[in-house]
Protein backbone atom coordinates (compact mmCIF):
# COMPACT_ATOMS: atom_id res chain seq x y z
CA UNK A 1 0.00 0.00 0.00
CA UNK A 2 1.33 3.58 -0.45
CA UNK A 3 2.11 5.41 2.04
CA UNK A 4 -0.65 8.28 0.61
CA UNK A 5 -3.59 5.49 -0.07
CA UNK A 6 -2.57 5.00 3.45
CA UNK A 7 -3.02 8.29 4.75
CA UNK A 8 -6.32 8.39 2.59
CA UNK A 9 -7.52 5.85 4.50
CA UNK A 10 -6.60 6.50 8.13
CA UNK A 11 -8.49 10.11 7.03
CA UNK A 12 -11.55 7.99 6.00
CA UNK A 13 -11.43 6.30 9.23
CA UNK A 14 -11.28 9.35 11.14
CA UNK A 15 -14.10 11.38 9.62
CA UNK A 16 -16.46 8.12 10.30
CA UNK A 17 -15.59 7.98 13.88
CA UNK A 18 -16.78 11.70 14.22
CA UNK A 19 -19.36 11.43 12.32
CA UNK A 20 -20.63 8.67 14.55
CA UNK A 21 -19.79 10.60 17.65
CA UNK A 22 -21.27 14.21 16.58
CA UNK A 23 -24.72 13.59 17.53
CA UNK A 24 -24.71 11.44 20.68
CA UNK A 25 -21.72 13.77 21.79
CA UNK A 26 -23.52 16.94 21.81
CA UNK A 27 -26.93 16.23 22.27
CA UNK A 28 -25.40 15.03 25.48
CA UNK A 29 -23.22 18.54 26.18
CA UNK A 30 -26.90 20.38 25.56
CA UNK A 31 -28.33 18.05 28.04
CA UNK A 32 -25.81 18.97 30.56
CA UNK A 33 -25.56 22.66 29.93
CA UNK A 34 -29.07 22.75 29.90
CA UNK A 35 -29.61 20.94 33.31
CA UNK A 36 -31.84 21.86 35.87
CA UNK A 37 -30.33 20.00 38.48
CA UNK A 38 -26.50 19.22 39.60
CA UNK A 39 -25.28 16.33 41.01
CA UNK A 40 -23.98 15.74 44.49
CA UNK A 41 -20.44 16.10 43.42
CA UNK A 42 -21.13 19.38 41.63
CA UNK A 43 -23.13 20.63 45.21
CA UNK A 44 -19.77 19.97 46.69
CA UNK A 45 -17.45 22.07 44.84
CA UNK A 46 -19.85 24.93 45.11
CA UNK A 47 -19.90 24.86 48.28
CA UNK A 48 -16.09 24.71 48.31
CA UNK A 49 -15.37 27.51 46.01
CA UNK A 50 -19.18 30.11 47.70
CA UNK A 51 -20.66 30.10 44.53
CA UNK A 52 -24.42 29.86 44.35
CA UNK A 53 -24.94 27.47 40.59
CA UNK A 54 -28.42 28.72 40.00
CA UNK A 55 -27.71 32.93 40.51
CA UNK A 56 -28.24 34.31 36.86
CA UNK A 57 -25.72 36.49 35.34
CA UNK A 58 -25.02 39.38 32.86
CA UNK A 59 -22.39 39.30 31.01
CA UNK A 60 -20.03 41.69 33.08
CA UNK A 61 -20.36 39.40 36.31
CA UNK A 62 -19.76 36.61 34.12
CA UNK A 63 -17.01 37.84 32.86
CA UNK A 64 -15.87 38.84 35.78
CA UNK A 65 -15.66 34.72 37.18
CA UNK A 66 -13.98 33.90 34.08
CA UNK A 67 -10.88 36.67 34.73
CA UNK A 68 -11.16 36.10 38.61
CA UNK A 69 -11.24 32.19 38.07
CA UNK A 70 -7.90 32.67 35.73
CA UNK A 71 -6.21 34.69 37.50
CA UNK A 72 -6.18 32.48 40.51
CA UNK A 73 -5.11 29.54 38.16
CA UNK A 74 -1.80 31.68 37.38
CA UNK A 75 -0.59 32.82 40.73
CA UNK A 76 -1.33 29.34 42.12
CA UNK A 77 0.69 27.75 38.64
CA UNK A 78 3.49 30.28 39.33
CA UNK A 79 3.72 29.41 43.03
CA UNK A 80 3.70 25.73 42.60
CA UNK A 81 6.56 26.13 40.31
CA UNK A 82 8.13 28.59 42.27
CA UNK A 83 8.27 26.00 45.34
CA UNK A 84 9.16 22.78 42.95
CA UNK A 85 12.32 22.39 44.50
CA UNK A 86 11.02 22.08 47.71
CA UNK A 87 8.14 19.64 46.61
CA UNK A 88 8.17 15.72 46.87
CA UNK A 89 8.36 14.01 43.63
CA UNK A 90 10.13 16.53 42.30
CA UNK A 91 12.53 14.20 40.67
CA UNK A 92 15.71 16.59 41.95
CA UNK A 93 14.33 19.14 39.57
CA UNK A 94 15.31 22.94 40.95
CA UNK A 95 12.58 25.55 40.75
CA UNK A 96 11.30 27.26 37.56
CA UNK A 97 12.77 30.70 37.31
CA UNK A 98 10.47 33.66 37.41
CA UNK A 99 10.18 34.56 33.46
CA UNK A 100 9.58 30.94 32.62
CA UNK A 101 7.59 30.26 35.94
CA UNK A 102 5.48 33.18 34.51
CA UNK A 103 5.14 31.78 30.54
CA UNK A 104 4.02 28.95 31.76
CA UNK A 105 1.47 29.48 34.38
CA UNK A 106 -0.09 31.92 31.67
CA UNK A 107 0.45 29.28 28.84
CA UNK A 108 -1.49 26.49 30.61
CA UNK A 109 -4.79 28.54 32.26
CA UNK A 110 -4.98 30.36 28.86
CA UNK A 111 -5.30 26.24 27.24
CA UNK A 112 -2.01 27.34 25.23
CA UNK A 113 0.43 24.86 26.51
CA UNK A 114 3.39 26.46 25.27
CA UNK A 115 6.60 25.67 26.62
CA UNK A 116 9.67 26.82 26.85
CA UNK A 117 11.25 24.11 28.53
CA UNK A 118 11.72 20.12 28.29
CA UNK A 119 9.17 18.27 30.40
CA UNK A 120 11.55 15.19 31.52
CA UNK A 121 14.41 17.35 32.59
CA UNK A 122 12.34 20.41 33.84
CA UNK A 123 9.34 19.15 35.72
CA UNK A 124 8.63 16.79 38.51
CA UNK A 125 5.40 14.78 38.92
CA UNK A 126 3.74 17.04 41.75
CA UNK A 127 3.54 19.83 39.12
CA UNK A 128 2.85 17.82 36.29
CA UNK A 129 -0.21 16.38 37.77
CA UNK A 130 -1.61 19.00 40.50
CA UNK A 131 -0.43 21.98 38.53
CA UNK A 132 -0.50 21.29 34.92
CA UNK A 133 -2.87 18.69 34.24
CA UNK A 134 -5.47 20.29 36.54
CA UNK A 135 -5.12 23.30 34.30
CA UNK A 136 -6.07 21.10 31.14
CA UNK A 137 -9.39 20.13 32.77
CA UNK A 138 -10.17 24.02 34.02
CA UNK A 139 -8.73 26.14 31.16
CA UNK A 140 -10.34 24.28 28.48
CA UNK A 141 -14.41 23.93 30.56
CA UNK A 142 -13.33 27.90 30.64
CA UNK A 143 -13.54 28.14 26.79
CA UNK A 144 -16.56 25.88 26.54
CA UNK A 145 -17.82 28.03 29.33
CA UNK A 146 -18.15 31.17 27.36
CA UNK A 147 -18.98 29.70 23.91
CA UNK A 148 -22.22 28.75 26.02
CA UNK A 149 -22.54 31.45 27.30
CA UNK A 150 -22.62 33.24 23.54
CA UNK A 151 -24.81 30.92 22.61
CA UNK A 152 -27.13 31.34 25.04
CA UNK A 153 -27.07 35.28 23.85
CA UNK A 154 -28.37 33.77 20.36
CA UNK A 155 -31.20 31.55 22.10
CA UNK A 156 -32.55 34.25 24.68
CA UNK A 157 -34.55 37.52 24.53
CA UNK A 158 -35.46 40.60 26.56
CA UNK A 159 -33.08 39.46 29.19
CA UNK A 160 -28.99 39.97 29.63
CA UNK A 161 -28.79 37.04 31.31
CA UNK A 162 -26.47 34.23 30.26
CA UNK A 163 -26.49 31.43 32.87
CA UNK A 164 -23.85 31.00 35.80
CA UNK A 165 -19.81 30.80 35.15
CA UNK A 166 -19.62 28.78 37.59
CA UNK A 167 -22.50 26.46 36.82
CA UNK A 168 -20.75 26.10 33.14
CA UNK A 169 -17.79 25.32 34.64
CA UNK A 170 -18.03 22.79 37.05
CA UNK A 171 -20.48 21.02 34.25
CA UNK A 172 -18.44 20.64 31.67
CA UNK A 173 -15.60 19.78 34.06
CA UNK A 174 -17.64 16.84 35.95
CA UNK A 175 -19.92 15.98 33.34
CA UNK A 176 -18.05 16.50 30.12
CA UNK A 177 -14.16 16.50 30.23
CA UNK A 178 -13.53 13.82 33.31
CA UNK A 179 -15.52 10.71 32.16
CA UNK A 180 -14.17 11.15 28.51
CA UNK A 181 -10.37 11.91 29.39
CA UNK A 182 -10.53 8.78 32.01
CA UNK A 183 -11.84 6.19 28.92
CA UNK A 184 -9.02 7.78 26.65
CA UNK A 185 -6.38 7.54 29.51
CA UNK A 186 -7.45 3.60 29.67
CA UNK A 187 -7.25 3.61 25.14
CA UNK A 188 -3.80 5.06 25.60
CA UNK A 189 -2.59 2.49 28.21
CA UNK A 190 -3.99 -0.09 26.92
CA UNK A 191 -2.14 0.60 23.25
CA UNK A 192 1.39 1.56 25.78
CA UNK A 193 1.44 4.68 26.88
CA UNK A 194 3.36 5.14 30.44
CA UNK A 195 1.52 6.00 33.00
CA UNK A 196 3.12 5.90 36.74
CA UNK A 197 4.87 7.99 38.93
CA UNK A 198 8.46 6.39 38.41
CA UNK A 199 11.94 8.08 38.87
CA UNK A 200 14.48 8.61 36.97
CA UNK A 201 16.12 5.78 35.10
CA UNK A 202 19.57 4.89 33.28
CA UNK A 203 18.06 3.54 30.23
CA UNK A 204 20.55 1.65 27.15
CA UNK A 205 20.69 3.06 23.82
CA UNK A 206 20.98 1.12 20.49
CA UNK A 207 24.16 2.37 19.64
CA UNK A 208 25.58 2.01 22.80
CA UNK A 209 25.77 4.54 25.88
CA UNK A 210 22.98 5.18 28.08
CA UNK A 211 20.75 8.08 28.91
CA UNK A 212 18.18 9.18 31.90
CA UNK A 213 14.36 9.09 31.42
CA UNK A 214 11.63 9.34 33.42
CA UNK A 215 7.73 8.17 34.02
CA UNK A 216 4.85 9.36 35.16
CA UNK A 217 1.19 9.92 34.97
CA UNK A 218 1.81 10.03 31.19
CA UNK A 219 -1.56 8.75 29.56
CA UNK A 220 -3.96 10.47 31.64
CA UNK A 221 -2.67 13.67 30.61
CA UNK A 222 -2.17 12.83 27.19
CA UNK A 223 -5.62 12.30 27.33
CA UNK A 224 -6.58 15.49 28.29
CA UNK A 225 -4.48 17.37 26.76
CA UNK A 226 -5.71 16.24 23.34
CA UNK A 227 -9.36 16.67 24.49
CA UNK A 228 -9.28 19.18 25.98
CA UNK A 229 -7.38 21.05 23.10
CA UNK A 230 -4.27 22.16 25.32
CA UNK A 231 -1.39 20.59 23.45
CA UNK A 232 1.98 20.87 25.21
CA UNK A 233 4.12 17.53 26.36
CA UNK A 234 4.98 15.33 28.99
CA UNK A 235 8.49 15.11 27.30
CA UNK A 236 10.01 17.82 24.95
CA UNK A 237 8.94 15.34 21.94
CA UNK A 238 5.53 15.82 22.61
CA UNK A 239 3.22 13.38 20.85
CA UNK A 240 6.14 12.32 19.00
CA UNK A 241 7.62 10.48 22.08
CA UNK A 242 6.58 6.59 21.89
CA UNK A 243 5.45 7.35 25.87
CA UNK A 244 3.12 9.24 24.64
CA UNK A 245 1.60 7.99 21.29
CA UNK A 246 2.88 4.87 20.79
CA UNK A 247 2.09 3.81 17.67
CA UNK A 248 -0.26 4.64 14.12
CA UNK A 249 -3.78 3.54 16.52
CA UNK A 250 -2.81 5.80 19.63
CA UNK A 251 -2.19 8.49 17.07
CA UNK A 252 -5.42 8.42 15.28
CA UNK A 253 -7.06 8.11 18.58
CA UNK A 254 -5.52 11.41 19.47
CA UNK A 255 -6.57 13.43 16.22
CA UNK A 256 -10.11 11.77 17.53
CA UNK A 257 -9.82 13.20 20.78
CA UNK A 258 -8.68 16.99 19.37
CA UNK A 259 -11.32 17.01 17.18
CA UNK A 260 -14.36 15.34 18.55
CA UNK A 261 -15.60 17.81 20.94
CA UNK A 262 -15.21 20.87 18.98
CA UNK A 263 -17.32 19.57 16.30
CA UNK A 264 -19.88 17.69 18.36
CA UNK A 265 -20.38 21.45 19.88
CA UNK A 266 -21.92 22.55 16.50
CA UNK A 267 -24.73 20.24 17.10
CA UNK A 268 -24.84 21.46 20.91
CA UNK A 269 -25.18 25.34 19.40
CA UNK A 270 -28.00 23.86 17.08
CA UNK A 271 -29.81 22.35 20.10
CA UNK A 272 -29.41 24.81 22.39
CA UNK A 273 -30.68 27.68 19.99
CA UNK A 274 -33.67 25.38 18.97
CA UNK A 275 -33.01 24.85 15.12
CA UNK A 276 -29.76 21.81 14.04
CA UNK A 277 -29.74 23.02 10.70
CA UNK A 278 -28.07 26.36 11.95
CA UNK A 279 -25.54 24.00 13.58
CA UNK A 280 -24.87 21.25 10.59
CA UNK A 281 -23.98 24.80 8.63
CA UNK A 282 -21.88 25.72 10.95
CA UNK A 283 -20.33 22.43 10.81
CA UNK A 284 -20.36 22.21 7.50
CA UNK A 285 -18.13 25.72 7.09
CA UNK A 286 -15.61 24.16 9.60
CA UNK A 287 -15.76 20.76 8.29
CA UNK A 288 -14.79 21.73 4.40
CA UNK A 289 -12.12 24.48 5.68
CA UNK A 290 -10.47 21.67 7.71
CA UNK A 291 -10.62 18.93 5.10
CA UNK A 292 -9.25 21.56 2.54
CA UNK A 293 -6.15 22.42 4.78
CA UNK A 294 -5.65 18.72 5.20
CA UNK A 295 -5.56 17.80 1.47
CA UNK A 296 -3.34 20.79 1.20
CA UNK A 297 -1.00 19.61 3.95
CA UNK A 298 -0.75 16.00 2.27
CA UNK A 299 0.09 17.19 -1.01
CA UNK A 300 2.64 19.66 -0.07
CA UNK A 301 4.15 16.82 1.90
CA UNK A 302 3.98 13.82 -0.34
CA UNK A 303 4.93 16.26 -3.52
CA UNK A 304 8.60 15.05 -4.61
CA UNK A 305 10.41 17.90 -5.08
CA UNK A 306 13.75 17.13 -4.84
CA UNK A 307 15.69 13.74 -5.00
CA UNK A 308 15.86 13.17 -1.15
CA UNK A 309 12.04 13.04 -1.74
CA UNK A 310 11.76 11.75 -3.92
CA UNK A 311 14.47 8.78 -2.81
CA UNK A 312 11.86 8.57 0.61
CA UNK A 313 8.54 8.70 -1.00
CA UNK A 314 7.70 12.11 0.85
CA UNK A 315 8.99 15.13 3.11
CA UNK A 316 10.26 12.32 5.82
CA UNK A 317 12.40 15.01 7.63
CA UNK A 318 11.10 15.25 11.38
CA UNK A 319 8.16 12.65 10.75
CA UNK A 320 8.26 9.50 12.46
CA UNK A 321 8.02 6.41 10.71
CA UNK A 322 5.76 4.63 13.18
CA UNK A 323 3.13 7.14 11.40
CA UNK A 324 4.12 8.06 8.16
CA UNK A 325 3.71 11.06 6.46
CA UNK A 326 -0.14 11.23 5.68
CA UNK A 327 -0.87 10.80 9.33
CA UNK A 328 1.44 13.26 10.59
CA UNK A 329 -0.28 15.54 8.05
CA UNK A 330 -3.21 15.30 9.28
CA UNK A 331 -2.39 15.42 12.60
CA UNK A 332 -0.62 18.72 12.10
CA UNK A 333 -3.54 20.06 10.33
CA UNK A 334 -5.79 19.14 13.47
CA UNK A 335 -3.23 20.69 15.86
CA UNK A 336 -2.98 23.91 13.97
CA UNK A 337 -6.75 24.77 13.08
CA UNK A 338 -7.82 23.31 16.60
CA UNK A 339 -5.95 25.57 19.67
CA UNK A 340 -4.11 22.26 20.81
CA UNK A 341 -0.62 22.64 20.08
CA UNK A 342 -0.02 19.37 20.65
CA UNK A 343 3.09 18.50 17.27
CA UNK A 344 3.90 13.98 16.49
CA UNK A 345 6.52 15.62 13.88
CA UNK A 346 8.47 18.19 13.92
CA UNK A 347 6.72 21.18 12.13
CA UNK A 348 10.45 22.89 11.14
CA UNK A 349 10.94 20.48 9.11
CA UNK A 350 7.63 20.38 7.39
CA UNK A 351 7.87 21.91 3.35
CA UNK A 352 7.97 25.58 3.48
CA UNK A 353 4.15 25.47 2.07
CA UNK A 354 2.95 22.92 4.64
CA UNK A 355 4.72 25.30 7.10
CA UNK A 356 2.16 27.95 5.58
CA UNK A 357 -0.37 25.96 6.26
CA UNK A 358 0.32 25.57 9.73
CA UNK A 359 0.44 29.21 10.02
CA UNK A 360 -2.50 30.03 8.07
CA UNK A 361 -4.87 27.58 9.77
CA UNK A 362 -3.92 29.43 13.07
CA UNK A 363 -3.97 32.86 11.53
CA UNK A 364 -7.20 32.24 10.58
CA UNK A 365 -8.51 31.99 14.38
CA UNK A 366 -8.20 28.41 14.72
CA UNK A 367 -11.63 27.76 13.91
CA UNK A 368 -11.90 24.82 11.80
CA UNK A 369 -13.02 23.27 14.54
CA UNK A 370 -10.97 25.30 16.53
CA UNK A 371 -10.47 24.76 20.36
CA UNK A 372 -13.09 23.52 23.02
CA UNK A 373 -15.26 26.33 23.13
CA UNK A 374 -13.03 28.79 21.77
CA UNK A 375 -13.57 27.30 18.48
CA UNK A 376 -17.14 27.51 18.33
CA UNK A 377 -17.40 31.30 19.75
CA UNK A 378 -14.63 32.50 17.14
CA UNK A 379 -16.78 30.76 13.99
CA UNK A 380 -20.11 32.76 15.42
CA UNK A 381 -18.00 36.02 15.74
CA UNK A 382 -17.46 35.28 11.98
CA UNK A 383 -20.90 34.12 11.04
CA UNK A 384 -21.77 37.80 12.78
CA UNK A 385 -19.43 39.49 10.17
CA UNK A 386 -20.60 37.67 6.75
CA UNK A 387 -24.30 38.39 7.62
CA UNK A 388 -23.01 41.72 8.28
CA UNK A 389 -21.74 41.36 4.64
CA UNK A 390 -24.53 39.93 3.66
CA UNK A 391 -26.46 42.83 4.93
CA UNK A 392 -24.18 45.26 3.03
CA UNK A 393 -24.60 43.59 -0.22
CA UNK A 394 -28.48 43.46 -0.32
CA UNK A 395 -28.81 46.93 1.79
CA UNK A 396 -30.90 45.21 4.40
CA UNK A 397 -30.31 45.41 8.11
CA UNK A 398 -28.77 41.98 8.46
CA UNK A 399 -29.89 39.71 11.03
CA UNK A 400 -28.44 36.21 12.65
CA UNK A 401 -30.45 33.79 14.46
CA UNK A 402 -33.46 36.46 14.91
CA UNK A 403 -31.26 38.88 16.31
CA UNK A 404 -30.33 41.96 14.32
CA UNK A 405 -26.70 42.84 14.13
CA UNK A 406 -26.05 46.53 14.60
CA UNK A 407 -23.66 48.85 15.26
CA UNK A 408 -22.72 47.75 18.90
CA UNK A 409 -22.78 44.41 17.92
CA UNK A 410 -20.45 44.61 14.50
CA UNK A 411 -18.12 46.93 16.42
CA UNK A 412 -17.67 44.21 19.32
CA UNK A 413 -17.20 41.41 16.27
CA UNK A 414 -14.45 44.05 14.55
CA UNK A 415 -12.52 44.35 18.02
CA UNK A 416 -12.52 40.65 18.19
CA UNK A 417 -11.12 40.24 14.99
CA UNK A 418 -8.85 42.79 14.99
CA UNK A 419 -6.82 41.79 19.03
CA UNK A 420 -4.68 38.84 17.37
CA UNK A 421 -3.49 40.29 14.37
CA UNK A 422 -1.82 43.40 16.74
CA UNK A 423 -0.42 41.16 19.02
CA UNK A 424 1.34 38.51 16.48
CA UNK A 425 2.39 41.23 14.22
CA UNK A 426 3.51 43.87 16.89
CA UNK A 427 5.41 41.39 18.75
CA UNK A 428 6.94 39.84 15.46
CA UNK A 429 8.13 43.33 14.23
CA UNK A 430 9.41 44.16 17.83
CA UNK A 431 11.89 40.69 17.77
CA UNK A 432 12.81 41.41 14.47
CA UNK A 433 14.14 44.76 15.42
CA UNK A 434 15.38 44.64 19.07
CA UNK A 435 18.91 43.42 19.44
CA UNK A 436 18.63 40.75 22.46
CA UNK A 437 15.51 39.06 20.63
CA UNK A 438 17.01 39.05 17.03
CA UNK A 439 20.49 37.24 18.25
CA UNK A 440 18.01 34.64 20.37
CA UNK A 441 16.73 33.69 16.33
CA UNK A 442 20.33 33.91 14.60
CA UNK A 443 21.86 31.99 16.89
CA UNK A 444 19.47 28.75 16.53
CA UNK A 445 19.18 26.50 13.67
CA UNK A 446 16.29 28.42 12.22
CA UNK A 447 18.52 29.27 9.53
CA UNK A 448 19.73 32.63 10.46
CA UNK A 449 17.87 35.83 8.86
CA UNK A 450 16.44 33.87 6.10
CA UNK A 451 12.95 33.19 5.39
CA UNK A 452 13.01 30.31 7.86
CA UNK A 453 13.99 32.45 10.73
CA UNK A 454 11.45 34.88 10.27
CA UNK A 455 8.88 32.39 9.84
CA UNK A 456 10.31 30.82 13.49
CA UNK A 457 9.43 34.09 14.98
CA UNK A 458 6.04 35.04 13.19
CA UNK A 459 4.77 31.26 14.21
CA UNK A 460 5.61 31.33 17.75
CA UNK A 461 3.79 34.78 18.33
CA UNK A 462 0.94 33.27 16.41
CA UNK A 463 1.14 30.17 18.34
CA UNK A 464 0.78 31.89 21.44
CA UNK A 465 -1.39 34.89 20.44
CA UNK A 466 -3.62 32.36 19.21
CA UNK A 467 -3.47 30.19 21.95
CA UNK A 468 -2.39 27.42 20.31
CA UNK A 469 1.27 26.02 22.22
CA UNK A 470 3.00 24.03 18.93
CA UNK A 471 5.93 25.43 17.83
CA UNK A 472 8.47 25.29 14.97
CA UNK A 473 11.05 24.44 17.74
CA UNK A 474 14.14 25.96 15.49
CA UNK A 475 13.90 28.78 18.10
CA UNK A 476 15.52 29.49 21.33
CA UNK A 477 12.31 30.79 23.18
CA UNK A 478 13.54 30.25 26.66
CA UNK A 479 14.87 33.83 26.93
CA UNK A 480 13.14 36.71 29.26
CA UNK A 481 12.21 38.24 26.08
CA UNK A 482 10.54 35.43 24.13
CA UNK A 483 9.27 34.30 27.77
CA UNK A 484 7.30 37.49 29.08
CA UNK A 485 6.12 38.81 25.21
CA UNK A 486 4.99 35.10 24.34
CA UNK A 487 3.31 35.34 28.07
CA UNK A 488 1.46 38.17 27.61
CA UNK A 489 0.48 37.34 24.10
CA UNK A 490 -0.86 34.23 25.39
CA UNK A 491 -2.88 35.96 28.19
CA UNK A 492 -4.18 39.06 25.91
CA UNK A 493 -5.28 36.86 23.13
CA UNK A 494 -7.29 34.66 25.45
CA UNK A 495 -9.07 36.70 27.69
CA UNK A 496 -9.22 40.06 25.47
CA UNK A 497 -11.26 38.31 23.25
CA UNK A 498 -13.55 36.69 25.77
CA UNK A 499 -14.29 40.70 26.83
CA UNK A 500 -15.80 41.10 23.16
CA UNK A 501 -17.66 37.79 23.00
CA UNK A 502 -19.43 38.13 26.42
CA UNK A 503 -20.59 41.21 26.07
CA UNK A 504 -22.11 40.52 22.58
CA UNK A 505 -24.05 37.71 24.02
CA UNK A 506 -25.21 40.38 26.54
CA UNK A 507 -26.28 42.43 23.36
CA UNK A 508 -28.02 39.47 21.72
CA UNK A 509 -30.27 38.19 24.94
CA UNK A 510 -31.20 41.48 25.25
CA UNK A 511 -32.83 42.12 21.97
CA UNK A 512 -36.07 41.55 20.84
CA UNK A 513 -36.41 38.48 18.56
CA UNK A 514 -37.00 39.57 14.86
CA UNK A 515 -39.39 37.85 13.37
CA UNK A 516 -38.21 36.03 10.08
CA UNK A 517 -39.63 37.21 6.47
CA UNK A 518 -38.90 36.44 2.79
CA UNK A 519 -35.85 39.22 3.14
CA UNK A 520 -34.28 37.21 5.68
CA UNK A 521 -30.87 35.19 4.84
CA UNK A 522 -31.73 31.69 5.38
CA UNK A 523 -28.43 30.81 7.68
CA UNK A 524 -28.96 27.19 7.55
CA UNK A 525 -28.15 27.05 3.95
CA UNK A 526 -25.23 25.99 1.60
CA UNK A 527 -25.42 29.64 0.44
CA UNK A 528 -24.38 30.73 3.96
CA UNK A 529 -21.74 28.30 4.52
CA UNK A 530 -20.20 29.11 1.58
CA UNK A 531 -20.17 32.48 2.58
CA UNK A 532 -19.15 32.22 5.41
CA UNK A 533 -16.00 30.22 4.10
CA UNK A 534 -15.18 33.33 2.01
CA UNK A 535 -15.34 35.19 5.23
CA UNK A 536 -13.16 33.89 6.97
CA UNK A 537 -10.33 33.24 4.15
CA UNK A 538 -10.74 36.99 2.90
CA UNK A 539 -11.21 38.81 6.23
CA UNK A 540 -8.49 36.97 8.46
CA UNK A 541 -6.62 35.29 5.69
CA UNK A 542 -5.37 38.49 4.18
CA UNK A 543 -4.63 40.16 7.05
CA UNK A 544 -1.64 38.35 7.40
CA UNK A 545 -0.20 37.58 3.26
CA UNK A 546 2.42 40.13 3.83
CA UNK A 547 3.94 37.88 6.87
CA UNK A 548 3.59 35.10 5.10
CA UNK A 549 5.00 36.45 1.91
CA UNK A 550 8.14 37.47 3.97
CA UNK A 551 8.01 34.18 5.27
CA UNK A 552 7.08 30.44 4.13
CA UNK A 553 6.05 31.52 0.58
CA UNK A 554 9.39 33.48 0.06
CA UNK A 555 10.93 30.19 1.18
CA UNK A 556 8.98 28.16 -0.81
CA UNK A 557 9.74 30.01 -3.81
CA UNK A 558 13.24 30.30 -3.51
Amino acid sequence: MSPALAGVLQLTALAAALVLAYRPLGDYMAAVYGAPRHLRVEKVLYRCIGANPDAEMRWPAYLRGVLAFSAAGVLLLYLLQRVQGGLPLSLGFASISPDQAFNTAASFVTNTNWQSYSGEQAMGHVVQTAGLAVQNFVSAATGMAVAVALVRGFARSRTGELGNFWADLVRGTVRVLVPIAVLGALVLVACGAVQNFSGIHEVGQFMGGVQQTNGGAVASQEAIKELGTNGGGYFNANSAHPFENPNAFSNLFEIFLILVIPFALTRTFGKMVGNVKQGYAILATMAAVWLGFTALMMWSEFAHGGPALQAAGAAMEGKETRFGVGSSAIFSVATTLTSTGAVDAFHSSFTAFGGGLQLLGMMLGEIAPGGVGSGLYGMLVMAVIAVFLAGLMVGRTPEYLGKKIGTREIKLAACYLLITPTLVLGFTAASMVLPDALGSMLNTKALGAGPHGFSEVLYAFTSGANNNGSAFAGLNANTPWYNTTIGLAMLLGRFLPMVFVLALAGSLAEQQPVPETAGTLRTEKPLFAGLLVGTILIVTGLTYFPALALGPLAEGLS
